[in-house]
């Protein structure tokens, strides 16, 4: 609310974006676009930290990523949402442990 004065609701994060986006009326190519881009850092930014991977190496991997952006863009572009869906049954049992684990990224 506070950066454009829309109510927004709690929802996934993705789902947020594309609320957000919408009530501002930003095309829906450049956001998609744009979303994939900072997936796309994001990733390349926790692997420089984790990895160990060094900082030109992570822009690298953000250069060459950044390559499939406009395709991948095009693609979802006209999705159909019907065909929207996932499963990762070991991510989300794993990540149900996740906050009483012991803090250790970004530690010194």
């Amino acid at each position: 609310t506070a950066l454009t004065g829309h109510d927004l609701p709690e929802a996934p994060y993705p789902v947020v974006l594309g609320r957000a986006a919408r009530l501002c009326d930003l095309p829906l190519d450049l956001t998609l676009k744009l979303f994939l881009q900072a997936f796309v850092a994001n990733l390349a930014s926790a692997a420089v930290r984790l990895v160990p991977l060094g900082q030109t190496d992570g822009q690298r991997i953000t250069q060459t990523l950044s390559g499939a952006i406009p395709a991948l863009a095009q693609g979802a572009l006209h999705g159909d949402t019907d065909r929207i869906g996932t499963a990762a049954i070991a991510l989300d049992l794993a990540s149900m442990s996740h906050e009483t684990l012991t803090t250790r990224l970004f530690q010194s």
